[in-house]
């Protein structure tokens, strides 16, 4: 596997960013084809679902495209631990759907998708309607498994917030965070994986501890782990050594052993081998593909969607699409990135498979930046093309930034993706 350079990473995402996908056809529908008006609803509206219904609509402009979400705004995760850490305000996070529907032509519906019929080709909602499809794009984000740590269900997140879904949980921490007295703790639990961003509860110790060395200097910052290693975790160690020394604690699970309860009232993780107790007490729990995929017959046993990387098909649904952060599309990571690239890749395999055409063999981009303060900023690359041989996709090139790198520059750049993949998903 061949590391990538800056340079040829920027290439890579100029021309995906340009054309939407890479190593797919997409040539428009020629005129007067049978499926020239078919319908593709799009089922959950965050940054793969937002972005698979744009480009269906780019790719083919005649298409029929409906995008149904159960909020009428999107609270995006991105950004959401600058929130936590007082470094942006919560409706910073919000996104909207004005210019998807009034400018690209989309149809969108605010409501819960609740049911899939497969042989019907419908999607059934709340209010008792349904939408009909000719290929349905599934992206239902993430659920928790709240059976996982005993002591730990949705009740309890109301003491010890999760804060891995943005919105409430998100300013309930923050609140945490401000009301805690100098000299407290905050102990972070991180999950096995897979989860919803690898780096995130790293990005958010870090913006956590800048925090409480403004305003809460004599505070510390543990991290219970239930890997051995995370990702980026050379440049964490090295920033926290820098940036944050003594206030930043990693534990693995090697040392520590299983999280085996969790006692919400009174802010104690008991593991294997000993007990911690926090003044904050954040609790990011195992996840599972979200409720609609569980509902639709579209998980394995692993608890999340497999797919046909080449289209994103279901193995398990005919004519249903997943994207995003409940499939598995190893070796990706789930990120909002790859969920962007990912759906630019199944709109275009959407159009092909409705004008009887083979896809072409993708090629797909995830590019991961973390903040440890506000101008100090680190990332993670990978290149990802779909091998026909094995029938799934492979790391061609992967790099991360160097440890001599320029941190601020890398911060610059975490503040421009976030306004263009913002932009580019949700117009």
């Amino acid at each position: 596997m061949a590391p990538i350079s800056r340079r040829s990473f920027i290439k890579w995402a100029g021309a995906i960013s340009a054309l939407g996908t890479v190593g797919c056809s997409v040539n428009h529908p020629s005129t007067g084809s049978r499926r020239e008006k078919a319908r593709v609803a799009v089922v959950g509206g965050g940054f793969a679902g937002a972005s698979a219904a744009k480009y269906l609509k780019l790719l083919n402009p005649e298409l029929e495209v409906t995008l149904v979400e159960q909020q009428a705004n999107y609270l995006s995760c991105p950004g959401s631990n600058e929130v936590i850490a007082g470094l942006k305000q919560p409706d910073e996070l919000r996104r909207k759907y004005d210019i998807l529907r009034n400018v690209q032509g989309i149809q969108t519906v605010t409501a819960e998708a609740q049911t899939i019929d497969t042989a019907r080709r419908t999607v059934s909602l709340a209010d008792g309607s349904a939408i009909p499809y000719d290929r349905l794009i599934v992206a239902p984000g993430i659920d928790f498994r709240w059976d996982a740590i005993d002591g730990y269900d949705e009740t309890a997140s109301l003491l010890a917030p999760h804060a891995w879904k943005a919105g409430p949980q998100t300013t309930l921490l923050r609140r945490q965070l401000q009301a805690m007295p100098d000299g407290g703790v905050v102990l972070i639990t991180a999950p096995a994986n897979p989860y919803r961003c690898p780096p995130g509860p790293y990005e958010r110790a870090s913006l956590i501890a800048h925090f409480l060395k403004r305003y809460k200097p004599r505070s510390k910052v543990l991290i219970l782990d239930a890997k051995t290693q995370f990702s980026k975790q050379s440049l964490f160690l090295q920033g926290w050594e820098e940036l944050y020394p003594g206030m930043v604690e990693w534990i693995s699970a090697e040392k520590e052993g299983k999280i085996e309860r969790v006692d919400a009232q009174s802010r104690v993780v008991f593991t294997e081998f000993d007990e911690h107790r926090a003044d904050v007490l954040n609790v990011i729990p195992p996840q599972k593909a979200g409720k609609l995929a569980h509902q639709a017959g579209l998980t394995d046993q692993s608890g999340w969607c497999p797919i046909d990387p080449l289209t994103f098909e279901s193995p398990l649904a005919p004519y249903v699409h997943i994207i995003g952060d409940a499939c598995t599309a190893t070796p990706m990571p789930k990120s909002a990135f790859a969920a962007n690239s990912q759906a630019k890749i199944c709109a275009a395999a959407v159009i092909d498979l409705l004008q009887d055409r083979e896809p072409g063999h993708p090629s797909l981009i995830n590019h991961c930046y973390s903040f440890l303060k506000p101008d100090y900023a680190i990332s993670i690359t990978g290149v990802y093309k779909y091998s026909p041989t094995e029938k799934q996709l492979e790391a061609v090139s992967t790099g991360e930034t160097p440890m001599n790198g320029d941190r601020r520059k890398e911060a610059e750049h975490a503040r421009s993706w976030q306004k263009i993949i913002a932009t580019d998903a949700f117009g």
